[in-house]
C-alpha cells in the first residue's frame, strides 16, 4: 500500500519559534514549576468588560453569516476610529478579516503571484514566513542591527535587493519582535522607495496604541502613496482580545479591495460574535489606552533596566509594542531557553522566552558583534 504524499508547501511551512518549546513548558508545569510566559505576545491586561458584555448580553436568535467584508455598522465605526487618529478612510475602504493574520495573507494573495519576492527588515514576525509559503512567494530579508536598536536599514540596502520579481515591502510598526518604532524620516524613505520602484507597502500596525514617546506614523498617512499602501490591523493586542480573531485590511486601492473581497467571499464571513465585541470596543472612552500604555511602559522600563544591569547582556530600549530583544552571554539561545524549562527553577519558578533564530531568515545575524546570540521576550 503506497503512502500518501505531503505537499511541498507543507514540508516548507516553518514551525512557530514562539510555540516550539511548549512541550518543555508543559513538562515543567507538570513538575509543579510556575512558568512565566515571556515567549508570546498574549497580553495579560483585562479585555474591556464593556466589549465582553456586548457579546454576553446579545439576544440574537440566529447567529447568521455576516457580509463577507464584515458588518457595515462595524466598518463605519472603525472608519471613525481611524479618523480619530488621523487616518482618513471610509467604511468602503475597510474589509474585516479573521485576525490580522488573514489580512496579511489576503494582501499576499491579492497583490503577489507565485514566485514574487517581498522584502522584510529582519528580525521579523515569524508568521510572515508561513504566509509567504502559503502564497508561494519568497521572503528577502534586509538586515537591521541590535547595535542601533533595530532601526530601519538604509535606502541603499533595500535597493540592492530589488529585482524584477520584487513586488512589496513589509513592515511592522511598532515592530514585532524588536519593539522598534519607525521615525517619520524612515517612513518617508519607505514611501520614496515604493513609489520609485512601484511596489506595495504592507504595513502591519497591530501595536499602534503602544508607543512610549513619539506617535507612530501610519503608512496610510504617506502622501502620494495611497494606492501602494495596504494597512493590516487587529484588535488582538489593542483590546487584549487575541482569541476573538478579529482584524482588518484597509486600503484606498479599489482594485486590491475588489480582489481581496473575492478571497473573503470564498471563506464566507468573519466571526459574528467577534465583530460585536470589536464594534463595542470602538465606543470605549478616548482615554481607555492611557492606563494600559502606562502599565506596559513601566514594564518596559523595568525589564530594560534590569537586563542591561546584568554583565554581558545588552537590550536596546524599545519605542513601542511590548517586546524586547536582548543579547545574552550564552553559547546558544535555543539551548538556553530549553535549559530554563528543563533544568532551571528559582523558588519553583522559571521563564519561557523565544529564541531569536526563529525571527531571522539569515542565521548568521542572530549573533551580535559581541558574538552572543539573542532572545526575544514579551513584557508581560
Amino acid at each position: 500500500m503506497s503512502s500518501l504524499s505531503i505537499s511541498q508547501r507543507g514540508i516548507e511551512m516553518p514551525a512557530s519559534p514562539i510555540r516550539k518549546l511548549v512541550p518543555f513548558a508543559e513538562n515543567a508545569k507538570q513538575k509543579g514549576i510556575h512558568v512565566y510566559h515571556l515567549n508570546i505576545g498574549q497580553p495579560d491586561i483585562e479585555t474591556p468588560p464593556a466589549a465582553m458584555d456586548a457579546v454576553r448580553h446579545n439576544h440574537m436568535r440566529v447567529l447568521e453569516y455576516t457580509h463577507s467584508a464584515g458588518n457595515e455598522s462595524y466598518r463605519q465605526k472603525l472608519a471613525l476610529y481611524y479618523k480619530s487618529i488621523g487616518i482618513d478612510v471610509s467604511s468602503e475602504e475597510i474589509l474585516i478579516t479573521t485576525g490580522g493574520s488573514e489580512a496579511i495573507f489576503f494582501s499576499f494573495l491579492a497583490c503577489l503571484n507565485p514566485g514574487d519576492e517581498v522584502i522584510i527588515p529582519e528580525p521579523f514576525y515569524a508568521n510572515y514566513n508561513g504566509f509567504a509559503v502559503e502564497a508561494g512567494v519568497s521572503v528577502v530579508p534586509v538586515p537591521s542591527s541590535i547595535q542601533d536598536g533595530f532601526a530601519l536599514p538604509p535606502v541603499s540596502d533595500f535597493e540592492k535587493l530589488i529585482t524584477d520579481r520584487t513586488k512589496a515591502i513589509i513592515i511592522c510598526n511598532p515592530n514585532n519582535p524588536t519593539g522598534y518604532l519607525y521615525s517619520p524620516e524612515e517612513m518617508h524613505n519607505l514611501r520614496d522607495i515604493i513609489l520609485k520602484h512601484n511596489l506595495y507597502l504592507f504595513s502591519d500596525e497591530a501595536y499602534r496604541e503602544f508607543s512610549y514617546g513619539d506617535t507612530p506614523i501610519s503608512a496610510m498617512s504617506l502622501k502620494g502613496a495611497e494606492q501602494n499602501v495596504i494597512l493590516t490591523d487587529t484588535i488582538s493586542k489593542r483590546y487584549s482580545a487575541c482569541g476573538a480573531r478579529m482584524g482588518a485590511l484597509v486600503t484606498k486601492n479599489k482594485e486590491v479591495l475588489e480582489t481581496v473581497l473575492k478571497f473573503a467571499q470564498a471563506r464566507l464571513s468573519p466571526p459574528g460574535f467577534a465583530q460585536i465585541l470589536g464594534e463595542a470596543a470602538t465606543e470605549l472612552p478616548a482615554d481607555y489606552f492611557e492606563g494600559t500604555r502606562q502599565e506596559y511602559k513601566n514594564r518596559r522600563d523595568a525589564l530594560v533596566r534590569r537586563l542591561n544591569a546584568m554583565e554581558g547582556v545588552f537590550c536596546p530600549n524599545p519605542g513601542g509594542a511590548f517586546y524586547a530583544m536582548a543579547s545574552l552571554p550564552v553559547a546558544d539561545s535555543e539551548d538556553f531557553c530549553r535549559w530554563l524549562l528543563e533544568d532551571f527553577s528559582y523558588n519553583n519558578q522559571t521563564l519561557m522566552m523565544a529564541p531569536a533564530p526563529g525571527f531571522y531568515a539569515t542565521p548568521d545575524l542572530v549573533k551580535t558583534r559581541s558574538g552572543w546570540p539573542m532572545c526575544s521576550m514579551s513584557r508581560r
